[in-house]
């Protein structure tokens, strides 16, 4: 969207206090004057004016912010690209003209409003606030608003859309992202994360009506508006319920010594993981005091996001000791992910990855409905998913236990959609993953959900303690049955986006014009697939099967000796990625081998391809 605001001639009698010479960015700065109440951001835009400082006014005030992954995500501050009150208000407003196009019912089946616990105080933004405008907006036009009256985990909310048989439902949340963002997560009515060609629908119905309607800003419909209603008590309850039927093992849980550590890293995840262990007939697992209550300062780690590993589980995992507490599950701020990690014979603790817990749940969910399957159950109607960029172990275990794999592009959106339309054809889906630490047991929930996750290892620890097993160890015995999968996924970033438009036009045009690389050093490249073209080398068409996704760079390499590896762009973050993975077969090549084909490859990939010292890219632990 690059034209500032709104259409029409600025009003002649209204004069901002200073003209920047610019008409483009007067108007934008007349326009932010006229429609922002929120004190703060609207000081943060005069004294920018006052200051005489056009380059950072033109910068917030003459781009907007775009839908990219099922929504926006940005910082919280003044201006039309970032998070705040006012974009807010002009994104539900162009929400609401959309889902009133396409559902001639939206009004009585209602909308569902969540929020997290960030905040800001220099701009007097927070999720809840943030939340009470989305509601104001729709509330004002007579739209019947599910709004919860307290912060939720982001699973709730795609959870209450297909419970309440709501049309849409937005989650105030930057999940994991450093604490100066927020964002605005939107659900359609399947429960599932928007997908094309809904979010550039919206987009232009948000530039149709981009000045804020009466009654807008009026927060105060969400306490006074009959319209409003608060489906806490329902949802939870309903939810809980619903956990229960991935419970398989309620007696052991009941009696089990094991103890747990549970972390919610500041946000909103402790009561609601503490109910799904009582759910499961569990002992509440033990919190971290220091993070168990929100704190949108995340005081006490550098980075929310339990990915990185033990630095940042350094709390948890000393109290785990302190406690003889063996696992530690840990939820990102909006518990929609989870980190695992167990203390080994030698008192070292082991983190997994997204991909290692994948190769667990995916053993458990498959072992648990195997033993309880009704018996004209057939297999074949039987499915796990996984985002492209993710291990491949799901894909070596159906293939070995007769079930359907499939992969989906990155992002959750596409496997939710997916999802529901195998459950609309009558298949039964059992687990989906992306390697990122998001994980879906079930199907009560089309989306990532690290409070079922948090509770369903919990029920897999303990059972494989009854066997004499660790989780570890029974990664390494499910390796042994399907082969191993050693993966390693790290990113660098690049805040230039020339820089990383550059790379991945050098990548397409290798060896001349159209001509994707042969090899990568050493290795020799088998096939190419460039998910942003639609160009697919292993196909007789030469076209992708999976969708063309033009708006992120995505390319994935498959080389001779087994390796599969992809570069792409983040969707929320500025970041290139990349993801790769020796697959072999059972029995076949020692785990040490693999590991080290792996490293060099990377190496060789990383110097090749990316280049980080030509192209001024910091790795991630830099």
């Amino acid at each position: 969207m690059g034209d500032c605001g709104a259409p029409g001639d600025v009003n002649s009698n209204v004069l901002v206090a200073r003209s920047t010479g610019d008409a483009q960015l007067d108007k934008a700065v007349w326009q932010w004057l006229s429609w922002d109440k929120n004190q703060k951001t609207k000081e943060q835009i005069e004294s920018l004016l006052q200051d005489g400082k056009h380059r950072e006014l033109r910068e917030r005030l003459c781009c907007r912010l775009s839908f990219g992954t099922a929504g926006l995500r940005s910082a919280m501050g003044a201006g039309f690209c970032y998070i705040n009150d006012l974009t807010v208000i002009q994104s539900t407003q162009g929400i609401y003209k959309y889902l009133e196009r396409n559902f001639s019912d939206f009004k009585q089946r209602g909308f569902v409003v969540g929020y997290d616990t960030r905040g800001q105080v220099t701009s007097n933004c927070s999720s809840k606030k943030l939340a009470k405008l989305t509601a104001a907006v729709l509330l004002a036009k007579d739209v019947l608003v599910y709004f919860f009256s307290t912060y939720v985990p982001t699973p709730f909310v795609p959870y209450a859309v297909q419970q309440l048989g709501a049309v849409a439902g937005v989650m105030i949340t930057a999940s994991h992202n450093r604490k100066e963002d927020n964002g605005y997560k939107v659900y359609w009515e399947n429960g599932a994360q928007i997908t094309s060609p809904h979010d550039k629908e919206i987009i232009k119905c948000i530039e149709e009506c981009v000045e804020p309607w009466n009654g807008s800003w009026n927060e105060s419909l969400v306490d006074t508006s009959p319209l409003r209603q608060d489906p806490l008590k329902k949802i939870c309850d309903s939810y809980m319920e619903d956990l229960t039927k991935i419970c398989f093992h309620r007696e052991l849980n009941m009696q089990s010594s094991l103890k747990f550590v549970h972390t919610s890293f500041h946000g909103v995840g402790h009561d609601y993981v503490q109910l799904a262990f009582k759910a499961f007939g569990f002992q509440p697992p033990i919190p971290v005091p220091e993070q168990k209550d929100p704190d949108p300062d995340f005081s006490t780690v550098k980075c929310p996001n339990p990915e990185e590993g033990e630095s940042v589980l350094e709390l948890s995992l000393r109290l785990a000791e302190k406690e003889s507490a063996k696992v530690v599950v840990a939820t990102d701020p909006d518990a929609d992910r989870l980190a695992v990690a167990e203390q080994q014979e030698n008192g070292c603790w082991k983190v997994f990855t997204g991909n290692e817990l994948a190769a667990l749940f995916g053993w458990w969910m498959f072992s648990c409905w195997k033993e309880n399957r009704p018996q004209d159950a057939d297999m074949r109607n039987v499915y796990m998913l996984a985002t492209t960029v993710s291990s491949k172990i799901l894909r070596a275990i159906a293939l070995k236990e007769g079930f359907h794999f499939e992969e989906t592009l990155p992002g959750f959106k596409w496997i939710g959609s997916r999802v529901k339309n195998l459950l609309d054809n009558g298949k039964e889906v059992l687990f989906a993953f992306e390697e990122s630490i998001g994980f879906m047991c079930g199907t009560s929930v089309l989306d990532k959900d690290g409070v079922s996750a948090a509770v369903v290892i919990a029920e897999m620890a303990t059972y494989l303690q009854g066997q004499g097993l660790t989780l570890a160890q029974k990664l390494v015995d499910i390796y042994e049955m399907y082969g191993y999968h050693i993966s390693k996924t790290s990113y660098f970033l690049c805040y230039e986006p020339h820089t990383i438009k550059r790379i991945f036009e050098r990548l397409r045009n290798f060896d001349g014009p159209q001509s994707y690389p042969k090899c990568c050093g050493a290795y020799n490249i088998l096939h190419v697939r460039d998910i942003t073209t639609g160009y697919d080398s292993s196909q007789l068409n030469k076209k992708s099967v999976l969708p063309v996704s033009k708006s992120s760079q995505m390319i994935t390499f498959t080389f001779q000796n087994g390796c599969v590896a992809t570069l792409r762009t983040s969707g929320t973050e500025p970041k290139i990625k990349y993801y790769a993975e020796m697959c072999a077969l059972p029995g076949h090549s020692a785990r040490s081998v693999l590991e080290e084909e792996l490293q060099k490859l990377i190496e060789a990939l990383i110097g090749n391809f990316l280049e980080p010292a030509k192209n001024g890219l910091t790795w991630r632990s830099a």
